[in-house]
Protein backbone atom coordinates (compact mmCIF):
# COMPACT_ATOMS: atom_id res chain seq x y z
CA UNK A 1 0.00 0.00 0.00
CA UNK A 2 2.91 2.11 -0.58
CA UNK A 3 2.39 4.11 -3.51
CA UNK A 4 -1.23 4.76 -1.93
CA UNK A 5 -0.05 6.11 1.27
CA UNK A 6 2.26 8.84 -0.82
CA UNK A 7 -0.52 9.95 -2.70
CA UNK A 8 -3.38 10.59 -0.62
CA UNK A 9 -2.03 13.59 1.19
CA UNK A 10 -1.43 15.04 -2.56
CA UNK A 11 -4.99 13.99 -3.33
CA UNK A 12 -6.46 16.33 -0.49
CA UNK A 13 -5.41 19.57 -3.32
CA UNK A 14 -5.25 17.41 -6.57
CA UNK A 15 -9.12 17.85 -7.24
CA UNK A 16 -12.31 19.41 -5.76
CA UNK A 17 -15.63 19.96 -6.37
CA UNK A 18 -16.80 22.32 -9.05
CA UNK A 19 -18.58 25.64 -7.18
CA UNK A 20 -19.45 26.79 -3.98
CA UNK A 21 -22.71 25.93 -4.87
CA UNK A 22 -21.86 22.11 -5.10
CA UNK A 23 -19.26 21.89 -2.22
CA UNK A 24 -21.78 23.60 -0.11
CA UNK A 25 -24.61 20.42 -0.90
CA UNK A 26 -22.31 17.78 -0.97
CA UNK A 27 -18.55 18.35 0.15
CA UNK A 28 -19.11 20.37 3.16
CA UNK A 29 -22.04 18.49 4.36
CA UNK A 30 -19.92 15.06 5.30
CA UNK A 31 -19.92 16.24 8.37
CA UNK A 32 -17.63 15.03 11.36
CA UNK A 33 -20.21 13.16 13.28
CA UNK A 34 -20.66 11.02 9.93
CA UNK A 35 -17.45 10.57 8.99
CA UNK A 36 -16.13 9.15 12.26
CA UNK A 37 -19.58 6.83 12.43
CA UNK A 38 -18.96 5.51 8.78
CA UNK A 39 -15.30 4.88 9.52
CA UNK A 40 -15.85 3.17 12.92
CA UNK A 41 -18.64 0.93 11.08
CA UNK A 42 -16.48 0.63 8.37
CA UNK A 43 -13.66 -0.73 10.75
CA UNK A 44 -15.76 -3.05 12.52
CA UNK A 45 -16.74 -4.71 9.60
CA UNK A 46 -13.27 -5.14 8.69
CA UNK A 47 -12.69 -6.64 11.70
CA UNK A 48 -15.71 -9.05 11.56
CA UNK A 49 -13.75 -10.45 8.49
CA UNK A 50 -10.27 -10.78 10.05
CA UNK A 51 -9.36 -9.00 13.19
CA UNK A 52 -5.89 -8.33 11.42
CA UNK A 53 -7.18 -6.82 8.61
CA UNK A 54 -4.69 -3.80 9.16
CA UNK A 55 -1.74 -6.03 9.10
CA UNK A 56 -2.87 -7.45 6.28
CA UNK A 57 -3.43 -4.37 3.97
CA UNK A 58 -6.07 -6.10 1.06
CA UNK A 59 -5.85 -4.28 -1.89
CA UNK A 60 -9.20 -2.26 -1.36
CA UNK A 61 -8.99 0.10 -4.26
CA UNK A 62 -8.98 -3.31 -6.39
CA UNK A 63 -12.53 -3.76 -5.59
CA UNK A 64 -13.54 -0.36 -6.59
CA UNK A 65 -11.83 -0.91 -9.94
CA UNK A 66 -14.92 -3.95 -10.19
CA UNK A 67 -17.36 -2.10 -8.56
CA UNK A 68 -16.88 1.25 -10.82
CA UNK A 69 -16.65 -1.40 -13.88
CA UNK A 70 -19.88 -2.71 -12.74
CA UNK A 71 -21.63 0.59 -12.37
CA UNK A 72 -20.45 1.39 -16.34
CA UNK A 73 -22.18 -1.84 -16.86
CA UNK A 74 -25.47 -0.47 -14.93
CA UNK A 75 -24.76 3.52 -16.37
CA UNK A 76 -24.75 1.73 -20.12
CA UNK A 77 -21.78 2.33 -22.57
CA UNK A 78 -22.45 0.46 -26.03
CA UNK A 79 -23.03 3.10 -28.52
CA UNK A 80 -24.37 0.41 -31.08
CA UNK A 81 -27.47 -0.69 -29.40
CA UNK A 82 -30.42 1.32 -27.16
CA UNK A 83 -29.59 1.21 -22.91
CA UNK A 84 -31.36 2.42 -20.09
CA UNK A 85 -29.30 3.91 -16.99
CA UNK A 86 -30.39 2.06 -13.80
CA UNK A 87 -29.91 4.53 -11.98
CA UNK A 88 -31.11 2.79 -8.36
CA UNK A 89 -28.35 0.15 -9.29
CA UNK A 90 -25.69 3.17 -9.96
CA UNK A 91 -26.59 4.24 -6.10
CA UNK A 92 -26.07 0.86 -4.75
CA UNK A 93 -22.97 0.53 -6.84
CA UNK A 94 -21.97 3.96 -5.44
CA UNK A 95 -22.62 2.55 -1.76
CA UNK A 96 -20.47 -0.65 -2.23
CA UNK A 97 -17.64 1.80 -3.37
CA UNK A 98 -17.41 3.83 -0.35
CA UNK A 99 -17.25 0.91 2.06
CA UNK A 100 -13.99 -0.21 -0.01
CA UNK A 101 -12.78 3.20 -0.13
CA UNK A 102 -13.57 4.18 3.41
CA UNK A 103 -11.13 1.02 4.00
CA UNK A 104 -8.12 2.28 2.13
CA UNK A 105 -8.33 5.06 3.72
CA UNK A 106 -7.93 3.62 7.04
CA UNK A 107 -5.10 1.24 5.43
CA UNK A 108 -3.19 4.63 4.60
CA UNK A 109 -3.63 5.91 7.77
CA UNK A 110 -2.85 2.80 9.70
CA UNK A 111 -6.14 2.72 11.28
CA UNK A 112 -5.58 6.08 12.71
CA UNK A 113 -9.73 7.78 13.21
CA UNK A 114 -8.89 11.43 14.03
CA UNK A 115 -6.44 10.90 10.85
CA UNK A 116 -9.32 9.54 8.72
CA UNK A 117 -11.39 11.67 9.81
CA UNK A 118 -9.67 14.45 8.64
CA UNK A 119 -8.77 13.64 5.24
CA UNK A 120 -12.53 13.18 5.09
CA UNK A 121 -13.58 16.76 6.05
CA UNK A 122 -10.35 18.45 4.41
CA UNK A 123 -11.26 20.57 1.30
CA UNK A 124 -10.18 22.14 -1.59
CA UNK A 125 -10.87 24.96 -4.22
CA UNK A 126 -9.57 23.20 -7.78
CA UNK A 127 -11.76 20.90 -9.50
CA UNK A 128 -8.74 19.90 -11.59
CA UNK A 129 -7.81 15.94 -11.45
CA UNK A 130 -3.94 15.45 -13.06
CA UNK A 131 -4.16 12.11 -14.42
CA UNK A 132 -1.84 10.05 -16.78
CA UNK A 133 -0.61 13.38 -18.17
CA UNK A 134 -3.34 14.67 -19.07
CA UNK A 135 -5.81 17.24 -16.90
CA UNK A 136 -9.42 16.80 -16.32
CA UNK A 137 -12.14 19.00 -15.65
CA UNK A 138 -14.82 17.25 -13.16
CA UNK A 139 -17.48 20.07 -14.02
CA UNK A 140 -17.02 19.50 -17.10
CA UNK A 141 -17.16 15.45 -17.48
CA UNK A 142 -20.14 13.52 -17.81
CA UNK A 143 -21.48 10.12 -15.52
CA UNK A 144 -19.82 7.71 -17.66
CA UNK A 145 -16.30 9.45 -18.03
CA UNK A 146 -16.39 10.16 -14.06
CA UNK A 147 -16.96 6.25 -13.58
CA UNK A 148 -13.96 5.64 -16.02
CA UNK A 149 -11.93 7.81 -13.92
CA UNK A 150 -12.39 6.76 -10.96
CA UNK A 151 -11.60 3.16 -12.30
CA UNK A 152 -8.25 4.64 -13.87
CA UNK A 153 -7.73 6.31 -10.46
CA UNK A 154 -7.98 3.11 -8.42
CA UNK A 155 -5.64 1.35 -10.32
CA UNK A 156 -2.90 3.31 -9.43
CA UNK A 157 -3.79 3.48 -6.15
CA UNK A 158 -5.63 6.78 -5.89
CA UNK A 159 -8.18 8.42 -4.52
CA UNK A 160 -10.71 11.62 -5.05
CA UNK A 161 -12.79 12.77 -2.82
CA UNK A 162 -14.41 15.30 -5.13
CA UNK A 163 -15.04 12.88 -8.13
CA UNK A 164 -16.98 10.73 -5.88
CA UNK A 165 -19.34 13.42 -4.63
CA UNK A 166 -19.10 14.32 -8.43
CA UNK A 167 -20.61 10.74 -8.91
CA UNK A 168 -22.85 11.28 -6.11
CA UNK A 169 -24.37 14.38 -7.41
CA UNK A 170 -24.70 12.81 -10.71
CA UNK A 171 -26.77 10.17 -9.27
CA UNK A 172 -29.12 12.35 -7.45
CA UNK A 173 -27.38 11.75 -3.60
CA UNK A 174 -25.85 14.08 -1.42
CA UNK A 175 -23.98 12.87 2.04
CA UNK A 176 -27.13 12.64 3.79
CA UNK A 177 -28.66 9.75 1.42
CA UNK A 178 -24.83 8.11 1.24
CA UNK A 179 -24.68 8.20 5.00
CA UNK A 180 -28.25 6.52 5.59
CA UNK A 181 -27.22 3.84 2.56
CA UNK A 182 -24.00 3.31 4.22
CA UNK A 183 -25.66 2.51 7.65
CA UNK A 184 -28.35 0.22 5.76
CA UNK A 185 -25.53 -1.85 3.71
CA UNK A 186 -23.39 -1.98 6.91
CA UNK A 187 -26.02 -3.32 8.65
CA UNK A 188 -26.64 -5.68 6.43
CA UNK A 189 -22.94 -6.61 5.68
CA UNK A 190 -22.95 -7.69 9.57
CA UNK A 191 -26.17 -9.27 9.13
CA UNK A 192 -24.96 -11.54 6.72
CA UNK A 193 -21.57 -12.63 8.42
CA UNK A 194 -23.98 -13.29 11.39
CA UNK A 195 -25.79 -15.77 9.99
CA UNK A 196 -23.51 -17.45 8.15
CA UNK A 197 -21.86 -15.78 4.47
CA UNK A 198 -18.49 -16.70 5.14
CA UNK A 199 -19.10 -20.15 5.53
CA UNK A 200 -21.40 -20.29 2.94
CA UNK A 201 -24.76 -21.34 4.92
CA UNK A 202 -26.43 -17.63 4.70
CA UNK A 203 -29.34 -17.60 2.41
CA UNK A 204 -29.13 -14.37 0.22
CA UNK A 205 -32.37 -15.11 -1.65
CA UNK A 206 -35.44 -14.61 0.77
CA UNK A 207 -38.71 -15.70 -0.54
CA UNK A 208 -37.72 -14.89 -4.40
CA UNK A 209 -36.30 -11.57 -3.50
CA UNK A 210 -32.47 -10.76 -2.87
CA UNK A 211 -31.49 -9.37 0.86
CA UNK A 212 -31.07 -5.84 -1.02
CA UNK A 213 -34.20 -5.64 -2.11
CA UNK A 214 -35.82 -6.24 1.73
CA UNK A 215 -32.66 -4.13 3.11
CA UNK A 216 -34.44 -0.97 1.01
CA UNK A 217 -38.21 -1.44 2.10
CA UNK A 218 -37.27 -1.95 6.09
CA UNK A 219 -34.91 1.15 5.89
CA UNK A 220 -38.41 3.19 4.06
CA UNK A 221 -39.99 2.40 7.26
CA UNK A 222 -37.64 3.55 9.52
CA UNK A 223 -36.16 6.86 10.83
CA UNK A 224 -32.67 7.07 9.43
CA UNK A 225 -31.79 9.95 12.13
CA UNK A 226 -33.13 7.97 15.25
CA UNK A 227 -30.42 6.74 17.58
CA UNK A 228 -31.37 3.69 17.42
CA UNK A 229 -31.91 3.37 13.64
CA UNK A 230 -28.88 0.70 13.15
CA UNK A 231 -30.05 -1.42 16.22
CA UNK A 232 -33.62 -1.58 15.26
CA UNK A 233 -32.33 -2.37 10.96
CA UNK A 234 -30.63 -5.41 12.34
CA UNK A 235 -33.54 -6.50 14.70
CA UNK A 236 -36.72 -6.17 11.62
CA UNK A 237 -33.76 -7.62 9.32
CA UNK A 238 -33.52 -10.62 11.82
CA UNK A 239 -37.25 -10.77 12.24
CA UNK A 240 -37.64 -10.79 8.88
CA UNK A 241 -34.78 -13.71 7.68
CA UNK A 242 -36.13 -16.10 10.37
CA UNK A 243 -40.08 -15.28 9.29
CA UNK A 244 -39.07 -16.24 5.46
CA UNK A 245 -36.69 -18.61 5.65
CA UNK A 246 -37.92 -21.08 8.36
Amino acid sequence: MGALISVVPHLLHSAAVPDAEFRNRLYMLLTEIQAKTMLELQAQMNARVNPQWLQAGYPYLRAVVVEGTEAIEHHGWKWWKKQDRDLEQLRMELVDIWHFTLSAILIDTRGDLPSAVAWLTGSDESDKIEFDSKSYILSELDLLAKLELLVGLSVSRRISLPLFTGLMHDCDMDWNEMYRQYVGKNVLNFFRQDHGYKEGSYIKVWSGREDNEHLVEIMSALDAASVDFRQSLYEHLAKRYQSLIT
